[in-house]
Formats: structure tokens, sequence, C-alpha cells
């Protein structure tokens, strides 16, 4: 390499860093958001906006049908900022996307109870849960693409790990807001405490708003704009060129979502039903998301370095017996091996999240892959995220077992290995090649060069994508 490319390198590569590490921190916001709403709806929402003469179980059911009116919501948010963030750019869409988020969690955080207000109690809470929802369903396709899309040649599954560890940081940091309040007498967290973490929102936001406002355009959206290359509809070029990617990109994503068996809904079932204090099943929770953020970025450095389809082979496969493993394994309310149990059932799905990000947004080409990528994810979240708690509640009320739930479980990575497996068959399966998709940006865009470096043995981009001509 000749000196005058060192300095052009060393650029690329302060960029891509400073485009990570900027997701990852607004990500991380954005995730501490949505999941603490998740906590409270197991912890206080059945008791705070509903009858104090509800039965407990139907209460919590309900609660968590709040929570599931927020996932119904991301797939607009993604349809909305997928359209603006192809349009006009990511950076712009994601400081929308911070402040709308802010201001739905410090909403909640202020919100009269049912006995105050009565039924507006639980109506505003699911309005203001559908805002969180309109703003994660725009969030996480443009964090990981500011990353990925930024990332030196072969690197972007790697850094779009970086807004991916928002996850489980805004996880670990909610956990750590309400386990830090759990110390609290009863009534007291019950009347003010648990409104604190939505209210830090605040200070959380600013922060996030200073970080993005500096942030540059991703170089490919900036190439587009320059070109004048971009999508005049990019939803209906979606629907209509790329559905199979779409479908195929939800379709592997279930697993990720076991994540609500093991907090959401195993918080409220250890709380309530086998008789764990509050403080102690959060501990659990602690240990297993700062397991989580130290395994899930080994996801994507395995599946750079290996044949994509084997890494996500070895990743999810042990899900099939760790998960439902993980129920039996808290149900015998000891705490070692009900904090073993969800360790080792956290580091499959872990391992795959910290991946999936960048191997989505290889699927679609740069003038939809906003509105790909946020569609496929937010369908998901819409019939198996917010599903989940609910889904595992109605099975445990109904039969009055976990077993029923440990199934439902396995079925997840069932769903999500076929469908992964699928996709890579159709976008290529090696990291250092380029995907179809990105051969036809290479082919449209006139790049010279890259275009030739795929795999021979891939089938062209127009034919299985559909990728436009011009």
């Amino acid at each position: 390499m000749s000196h005058a490319t060192l300095p052009d390198d060393r650029e690329q590569h302060r960029k891509a860093r400073k485009a990570g590490i900027a997701s990852f921190i607004g990500t991380t916001i954005e995730w501490y958001d949505f999941y603490i709403y998740g906590l409270a709806a197991a912890l206080v929402f059945g008791k705070v906006f509903f009858p104090s003469d509800m039965d407990p179980g139907l209460a919590t059911l309900l609660s968590f049908v709040t929570l599931w009116s927020g996932f119904v919501a991301r797939p607009l948010g993604g349809v909305i900022f997928g359209h603006l963030g192809d349009r006009i750019g990511r950076k712009t869409t994601l400081v929308i996307t911070l402040v709308m988020m802010g201001v739905a969690t410090m909403g909640i955080g202020l919100l009269p109870t049912y006995a105050q207000i009565g039924i507006w109690a639980p109506a505003t809470l699911v309005l203001l849960r559908i805002l969180q929802g309109i703003a994660v369903g725009g969030e996480w396709g443009g964090a990981i693409l500011i990353a990925s899309e930024s990332a030196p040649k072969g690197k972007g599954i790697l850094y779009a790990a970086f807004a991916q560890q928002g996850s489980p940081t805004g996880n670990l940091l909610a956990t750590l807001a309400f386990f830090a309040l759990s110390t609290l007498p009863t009534p007291d967290f019950m009347l003010w405490g648990w409104r604190i973490p939505f209210l830090l929102s605040a200070l959380l936001v600013i922060v996030g708003m200073v970080i993005r406002l500096t942030l540059e355009e991703s170089p490919d959206m900036q190439r587009l704009l320059r070109e004048k290359k971009t999508a005049k509809l990019p939803i209906m070029e979606v629907l209509r060129k790329h559905w199979l990617v779409v479908l195929l990109g939800a379709g592997t994503l279930p697993v990720i979502h076991v994540t609500y068996f093991k907090s959401t809904f195993a918080l409220s079932w250890a709380t309530k039903t086998l008789g764990y204090s509050q403080g102690t099943f959060l501990s659990i929770i602690i240990i297993a998301l700062v397991v989580q953020f130290i395994s899930q970025p080994l996801g994507a450095l395995l599946t750079s370095r290996i044949d994509m389809r084997k890494a996500v082979a070895i990743m999810v496969l042990p899900e099939f017996i760790l998960m439902p493993a993980m129920f039996f394994a808290v149900e015998t309310e000891v705490y070692w091996i009900a904090a073993v149990g969800m360790c080792l059932a956290t580091i499959p799905h872990a391992m795959f999240y910290g991946a999936i990000g960048g191997i989505l947004a290889r699927a679609f080409p740069t003038r939809v892959r906003y509105s790909g990528l946020s569609l496929a994810y937010q369908l998901c979240s819409l019939a198996v995220g917010g599903a989940t708690p609910v889904l595992a509640q109605w099975i445990l009320n109904s039969t009055g077992s976990i077993v029923g739930v440990a199934i439902a479980s396995a079925i997840y990575a069932v769903v999500s290995l076929a469908c992964t497996l699928a996709l890579l068959r159709i976008t290529g399966h090696r990291a250092s090649d380029l995907s179809t998709a990105e051969r036809a940006d290479a082919e449209q865009l006139g790049e010279p060069g890259p275009a030739t470096d795929a795999s021979p043995r891939q089938p062209a981009a127009g034919k299985l994508l559909g990728a436009s001509p011009g």
C-alpha cells in the first residue's frame, strides 16, 4: 500500500469507529427507554393502571398487552422512518427517533394512575407506548446502517455489532435502575419509585442528541444523494422487488425475542408465582445481561471469519436445549442454578443477535436498505416480540405449567435457523464477499473494482432480488 493512501485509510477507520460508537450510544438510550417499560409492565403496571379489584393474573396479562401495543406500532415506525432514511438520510432520521422516544418515555413517567383518572390511564399508557414503538421501529435500522455503511469493505457485520451492543447495554441500565429501586418500601416504589427510570430518560436523550448531531451521513447514502438515485417510494420498491427477502429476514429473528421469555415474562412468573423477591430475580437478570454484553460481539466475529451458514448453526442449535432448560432451572428456586441456567440460555441468542443486523443489512440495496431492514425487523417484532410475554402468560394461566412455555421457546429457534439458512442461500454466505445486493449497488452506481470480487458461484443480483437497472 502506498504512503499516499495511508492517511485516507486512517481517516476511513476513524469515521467508521465514530459512527460505530455513536450508534452504540444512541441505541443504548433507545433500548433503555423501551426495556424499562417491559420491566414496569411486569412489576407495576398491572396494579397501577388497572382496577385494584381485578384478578392479578388478568391484570398482568393486560399490562403485557399494553407492552405488545408498542410492538404493533413498530412496523409503522419502520415504514415512516425507513422512507425518510432512504430519502433524506440516516442521520436526520435518527435524531427524530431519539427525540420522539424521549418525549414518550417521560410522558409515561408523569402519567396519572387508574385511581386518579380511571380508564384514561391505561388508554394514555397505550398511546405513549405506541409512540415508543414508532420511534424504536425507525431507530434500529438506521443505527445498523450508519455503522455498517461507514465500515471498511468486508467489515460491515463487525461494525453493525456496535449498534447491536446497545440492546444489552440499555437492558442492563434499565434493570439496574429497577434493581436499585427495589430497596424502597413497596408502597413508595408503587407510588413514585417506578417513575424515576422513566424521568431519567430526559438526561440520556440530551447526551444522545449531542452525539448524533455531530455524526456524519454514511458514505453510501451520501453517494445516493449526490447522484440523485434515491427511491421515490422506498417501501413500494421493497414490497414489489424484495418481498421474499423481507419475509425471510423477518423469519430469521424470532430467536432474538426469547429475551422477553427470560426477562419480562420470567420476572413476572418468578416474583408472582415462584416466590423470588424482586431484587433477587433482577440480580439474576443483571448477571445474564452482563454475559450477553460479553458474548454478543463473538457472534459477529464468528460470522465474519467462517461460512455464515456454519456460524448460524453453531449459534442457534444450542438454544433448542438451553432455553427450555432455563425455565426448569428457574423453577428449582435455587439461586445459583437459576443464574447458571439463564446465563447459558443467553449466550446462543446473544451471539446470533450480534451478527444478524449486519447479515440483514447486506440483503438489501442501498436505495431501499433502511426500509427493507426496518420492515423485516419490525414485522417479526409485531408477530413475535410483543406477543412473547402475552403468549407465555396465557400458556401459564391456561395450563398452570411452564412446560408449554419451554416448548414455545424452542420453536422460536427452529424458525430462525431455517429462515436464516434460506436467506443466506439467496444473498451469499461469506462476509468477505459482496452480497448479491451489494454487487447490484456496485453496478448501478458505477463503482469500479469491488463488483468483481464476489464469488462466481453466487447468482446474479438482478435475477434474485429484482434489482432496478437504474
